[in-house]
């Protein structure tokens, strides 16, 4: 793929973007969330059709209108959500709308032998005739894989689908990977887990704003190169914040709200501990995938907590549901502003007091009066810039959608702000008032947990930032030792070195895949 351009709604998506796979290599494509790298597979596969360059596979210039054209060229696609038929066996599934027939009829027994020895093949044992659906996210991985691989599919690509897996799980998926490599397909592998992609992949493409910034075999780029390309900011670039007023706010901060030791949840949580004081803000920094969000989300009673202990005032407490986390003084901020903040057809009034609602109302009425003094507080104090407070939310910005949402949750008057990517989708100067909104709160003694991607943002507001990588805790930095240089490091390497063993075997492999690059450019 050279020189990709597609635009929507005259917003460029992607710019000149690049992505050169050959056969038989494991190749990563790597970036944070809307960096480009679903659309230039949608590109690949026919479900988008690019504005500009050129996309050539097997030496040919190519143009699929359709997923169906790419999937008769050889190319499959195993997203995330696994796209099989639960209540049909594995074997259907494997070959489903492509069943060997006898006298017009489908041939059962050559449609269940083939999957079986297929699945033999991956060192998979299993009964083809069972549904797909009785069987573990893994093994429906594999089956996905062996549909591809039934259909002489000469490239695969893999969408995060080690998300929903666990460690024994992913190396299982991995064996049968590095089989489809070992036979000569070419396979681009999705991923935020920097362990995997070292334990697997052979070369690298990250994407950042729509563009390739960088294409690189594994062993010549290291996790530390890779974080800092992903995010855009050089090692040369990383300006240090102020340490004197964070560890003065750190020596002022008071008693412990809440604390955390050893969350878990698997897949996605495996270990997390952190503590929040009030009047301090805590930064908690990962990659796209890590599990910061499954992590709030545990801490707030949203999802059910499967090991470890939560504390709030140094009290032990089992929080079921968010309405427990609420009535003991936490408030969550969610990432989904639209999908689980705003109610979009709701008056801004209706949505900023929708938390405080219960505590307005006086035998099923809610006073309007004390209602509209509460709104006008927080229109004034936040700077939220709207017509009316009986317009609907929808017609704000995303900034001041933000605010409102803030708003709600400042309304119940909470000891714990949990704020989850707190601007994310607004504009720079939306930005910079949440960012200030932050600090205040903090300075008035209100604990704080603040999630974000965008390091530069993190380090502005928080005192000290407690890095995860894979589900579990890996670093906690705080005053001099927190920098963007010091979180990248961590996020990086967190408190383990490469693993020599898949180096040993990237390097094995890497001979291969640069003579058939410079032999013959058959890539995508």
């Amino acid at each position: 793929m050279q020189d990709i351009g597609i635009s929507f709604g005259g917003v460029p998506a992607l710019r000149g973007a690049n992505l050169s796979v050959a056969a038989g290599e494991v190749h990563a494509l790597i970036g944070q969330n809307g960096a480009g790298k679903s659309t230039m597979i949608k590109i690949l596969t026919g479900a988008y059709r690019r504005g500009s360059g050129s996309v050539r596979f097997e030496g040919r210039e190519v143009d699929f209108r359709t997923p169906k054209q790419a999937r008769e060229a050889g190319i499959s696609t195993i997203y995330q959500e696994i796209n099989l038929v639960p209540l049909r066996s594995v074997a259907e599934n494997i070959f489903l709308g492509r069943e060997p027939r006898r006298f017009g009829l489908i041939d059962w027994r050559t449609v269940q032998q083939r999957a079986a020895a297929l699945l033999d093949s991956f060192g998979l044992q299993i009964d083809v005739k069972k549904p797909v659906g009785r069987y573990s996210t893994a093994i429906q991985q594999m089956v996905a894989l062996a549909r591809a691989v039934s259909s002489d599919a000469k490239m695969v690509i893999m969408d995060e689908s080690t998300s929903s897996l666990d460690e024994r799980e992913v190396e299982l998926l991995f064996t049968v990977v590095r089989k489809l490599r070992d036979d000569g397909r070419a396979v681009i592998f999705v991923s935020h887990r920097l362990d995997e992609l070292y334990a697997l992949c052979d070369r690298v493409t990250v994407m950042r704003d729509g563009q390739t910034v960088a294409q690189s075999t594994m062993a010549e780029m290291d996790k530390l190169q890779l974080v800092t390309t992903m995010l855009g900011r050089s090692l040369a670039a990383l300006v240090q914040d102020d340490t004197a007023a964070r560890e003065a706010n750190l020596a002022r901060r008071g008693k412990q709200v809440i604390g955390a030791t050893q969350l878990g949840a698997p897949p996605k949580v495996n270990g997390v501990s952190l503590d929040v004081h009030a009047g301090e803000a805590v930064g908690l920094a990962g990659l796209l995938g890590s599990g910061r969000t499954e992590t709030m989300r545990l801490m707030f009673g949203a999802d059910p907590l499967a090991q470890g202990a939560l504390s709030i005032g140094g009290e032990a407490v089992a929080l079921k549901s968010p309405q427990d986390a609420i009535a003991r003084g936490l408030a969550y901020l969610t990432e989904d502003r639209k999908g689980e903040g705003i109610v979009p057809e709701l008056s801004v009034r209706d949505n900023l007091t929708l938390v405080c609602l219960r505590t307005l109302a006086k035998h099923g009425i809610v006073d309007a009066k004390q209602q509209q003094a509460i709104v006008d507080r927080f229109i004034a104090s936040l700077g939220i810039k709207l017509r009316s407070a009986d317009q609907p939310i929808r017609e704000l910005s995303g900034g001041n959608q933000q605010k409102v949402l803030l708003a709600r949750w400042l309304a119940a008057e909470p000891s714990l702000l949990l704020l989850d990517e707190p601007t994310r989708g607004i504009d720079v100067g939306a930005k910079a008032d949440v960012a200030k909104i932050v600090r205040e709160l903090r300075d008035a003694g209100l604990a704080v947990l603040l999630s974000a991607s965008e390091l530069e943002e993190l380090t502005a507001v928080a005192d000290r930032a407690v890095v995860i990588r894979d589900g579990r805790t890996v670093a906690e930095l705080n005053g001099a030792d927190m920098s963007e240089t010091a979180i990248m490091d961590a996020i990086a390497y967190g408190s383990e070195g490469q693993s020599a063993l898949a180096q040993a075997a990237r390097s094995a492999n890497a001979a291969h895949i640069e003579d058939a690059l410079e032999g013959d450019r058959h890539g995508a």
